[in-house]
């Protein structure tokens, strides 16, 4: 049987010892990682991409539910939650986890978990279980990019966005005087942004529409905008009708 590769995190040292010691009883699982808080996690999951992770969900800084907003789409794991608060059970269950333990956590609790997740993977339902945690999540708040670069994780307001350009499997985005890459599509990040605010204007481009500063009429009905003093962004005929309402707006 293939193991669950499988990221422990929680931010109290015993909760985690005691995880790892009763999940290294199981011979289904395999951990490959270990997290003390929601930035460390996003790095584990980041890094290893594996098929399950053991969250705590009340951690300074993010929170579990907020480490899963912020994970990549193409990233997202199976997730057993694991907290000492009844009151996250709604919102656990709402984006789609395996499961959501109450601690103190038993061995037959966690036995009974693992064995979902392995249901889940065996049968498929791995996958587009991801997607309705990616969408679930999206409703709870508002979303950070999240980005890798080397070895850091940069979680990076949507606000502070400027426009984005693409190539390939890549997305350039521009904010605040700097430049991060992100490996993505254009059509997979638009979906992570908001749509009131971020809008295509040409097939390798999206604008934040709150940094335009002007609008310059071209020929056959393009047009120029203006965003900040020195970029100089294109719109193709094929969107035109986006700046044409956003000018009417």
């Amino acid at each position: 049987m293939k193991l669950l590769r499988t990221v422990i995190v929680d931010d109290e040292p015993l909760a985690l010892n005691l995880l790892r010691a009763k999940l290294a009883k199981l011979s289904n699982v395999e951990i490959v990682g270990e997290g003390k808080n929601g930035r460390e996690a996003l790095q584990k999951i980041s890094e290893l991409e594996p098929d399950l992770v053991f969250l705590d969900i009340e951690m300074p800084g993010l929170n579990g539910l907020e480490v899963i907003t912020n994970l990549q789409s193409d990233l997202v794991p199976m997730v057993i939650f694991t907290t000492a608060y009844e009151q996250y059970a709604l919102h656990a269950f709402d984006v789609h986890a395996v499961d959501y333990i109450l601690k103190p956590i038993d061995e037959e609790r966690i036995s009974r978990a693992v064995d979902r997740a392995l249901e889940r993977r065996d049968s498929g339902e791995a996958n587009s279980a991801k997607q309705d945690v990616i969408g679930a999540m999206g409703a709870m708040g508002d979303k950070k990019i999240v980005i890798k670069e080397r070895d850091e994780i940069i979680l990076l307001k949507q606000e502070h966005i400027e426009w984005v350009d693409a190539a390939g499997d890549y997305c350039c985005l521009h904010a605040e005087g700097e430049t991060h890459i992100k490996r993505t599509t254009l059509k997979d990040l638009l979906e992570e942004l908001d749509p009131e605010v971020f809008k295509r204007v040409h097939r390798s481009t999206i604008v934040n529409l709150n940094f335009i500063d002007k609008v310059i009429p071209h020929t056959k009905g393009e047009y120029f905008l203006l965003i900040g003093e020195f970029e100089r962004i294109k719109v193709s005929r094929n969107y035109r009708e986006v700046i044409k309402h956003f000018l009417d707006s």
